[in-house]
């Protein structure tokens, strides 16, 4: 029996429909378009003193890249460890790394703005992993995560397209910040970046809309190509963005963090981790009980919803929901995420998670834990040659989350939209995802909405005490996290 049929009868990928082949394809894409992780995880949580507000991690004796280059190697180590237990022990075609956001939140709220010690702040990522291993072995996230309205679950899909969509418009230079409007369109004429992306963005789309296999892989290829093509033969300054280590005011943080990673000071990356591997331990000497609580709640809240919102997303795309919008056995890839999360813990980055662009690789057929294994071994492989996973710049890769994010909107039509009581609740779901950056928010402005206007159509008996508690749960999470009390207790 060759590799191929073992793996193929190992992952059961004949009786989900899919071939080893499509298997590898499909975790080669979801790679590709989430590997910027390894630079941008380690830029975010480092200490930045030039930045106000950004404390981060920071380590005496070493430089900010030394310290990003020891978390760049723990990022990988994170994403691969949650990956093959995703792999192995769920069987689906996700991924997982340290979440952004979470790293944000981590780096910029709890440390930084709170003064939190970062060692204290991974206690906090520990003991919320713990609890998830706890609630899932005992079925309790499973439940919560039936509880949602069907309106809800039924949106995520079409939210998570927008948000995918949004993040890829702004990696290739096409939406801009905008202190009139927030957001605007780009100076596009003008800056090589978003030339190039738009060529191969509508590249793409063709090749897919053609049937074309692996058509998300071609076009990011194509495009990094014509991005290396068009500055190596000076069409364009080495400046203009278009290849790795040159800087744009659109996407310098990963690029410049891509340089700074690679050699820190001038020498060679660090492997050694053991200034990070075990330090959650010290954290637990300096808590003030009300207050780590009220953190490890904020990581526990994001972190639930942002990934239940995933699975429930990405598993629409993958045709793995039942009649009642439920992923079967969604228990299993929970369990992967919360070892993840304790795992990194313990190595020293801030919460794993589901990535939202595992939504590539299902579109690409990926269908089982095969198309995992083969990210978590691109995530190892990347190890031995750390900038390997940041070779293909960031506004090629993203090409992938726009094609996505269009797809993803057809699922809108599962929504009854003809019912008011469905309308608002998803409405709000889909609209409140990419505005405020987050899954999480977005499915709680649905679960919080679903009870009130089924109240306010008469409709009460219809809303179960389950949904209430989620609805009373997320409005006392807002008044926490957004009315100053937590900055209050610390």
């Amino acid at each position: 029996m060759g590799l191929s049929e073992t793996l193929a009868n190992y992952f059961d990928v004949h009786k989900h429909g899919s071939t080893v082949r499509t298997e590898i394809l499909a975790g080669i894409t979801t790679f590709l378009t989430m590997s910027y992780i390894v630079v941008v995880n380690p830029s975010l949580l480092t200490d930045q003193p030039y930045i106000e507000g950004v404390d981060g991690i920071a380590i005496a004796g070493y430089t900010p890249g030394e310290v990003q280059s020891m978390l760049a190697v723990v990022t990988i180590l994170a994403a691969a460890i949650a990956t093959m237990v995703m792999a192995f022990y769920a069987n689906r075609p996700f991924a997982q790394a340290p979440g952004l956001g979470l790293n944000a939140f981590f780096a910029f709220t709890v440390v930084g703005a709170l003064g939190v010690p970062w060692q204290t702040a991974l206690a906090a990522v520990f003991v919320e992993g713990v609890i998830f291993i706890a609630l899932t072995a005992v079925g309790a996230r499973e439940a919560i995560i039936k509880v949602f309205p069907e309106p809800v679950k039924m949106a995520v899909g079409t939210g998570i397209g927008l948000f995918l969509a949004i993040i890829g418009l702004q990696a290739m230079g096409i939406v801009v910040n905008d202190n009139a409007t927030l957001i605007t369109m780009g100076d596009l004429a003008s800056n090589p970046v978003a030339i190039v992306s738009i060529v191969g963005l509508f590249f793409t789309f063709a090749l897919y809309a053609a049937g074309i296999p692996g058509s998300i892989i071609i076009g990011i290829a194509g495009t990094a190509i014509v991005g290396w093509a068009v500055t190596a033969f000076g069409f364009v300054a080495p400046d203009a963005g278009l290849v790795v280590g040159a800087t744009t005011t659109t996407i310098s943080l990963p690029l410049l963090g891509a340089v700074d990673l690679v050699m820190p000071g001038g020498g060679a990356a660090t492997y050694d981790i053991t200034p990070l591997a075990g330090a959650f331990i010290s954290g637990f000497g300096n808590v003030e009980a009300f207050s780590f609580a009220l953190i490890v709640i904020t990581f526990f809240f994001v972190d639930f919803f942002d990934t239940a919102g995933t699975l429930v997303g990405v598993g629409q795309v993958a045709g793995f929901l039942d009649e009642n919008g439920d992923l079967p056995d969604i228990d299993k890839p929970l369990m992967a995420d919360a070892v993840g999360t304790t795992a990194g813990a313990m190595l020293g980055t801030s919460t794993v998670t589901t990535y939202i662009e595992s939504a590539t690789g299902v579109e690409e057929g990926g269908r089982t834990g095969l198309s995992a294994l083969v990210v978590a071994l691109l995530f190892l492989g990347s190890l031995a040659i750390v900038p390997l996973a940041t070779a293909i710049p960031q506004y090629a890769s993203h090409i992938a989350l726009v094609v996505i994010g269009v797809v993803m909107l057809r699922n809108v039509v599962d929504v009854a939209w003809d019912d008011i009581t469905v309308t608002i609740p998803a409405g709000m779901t889909i609209l409140v995802m990419p505005f405020t950056y987050s899954i999480a928010y977005g499915i709680a402005a649905g679960i919080v909405s679903y009870p009130l206007v089924k109240v306010a159509a008469g409709e009460y008996d219809e809303v179960s005490a389950g949904q209430w508690a989620l609805a009373v749960a997320f409005f006392l999470y807002f008044v926490i996290r957004t009315s100053g009390m937590l900055q209050a207790q610390v």
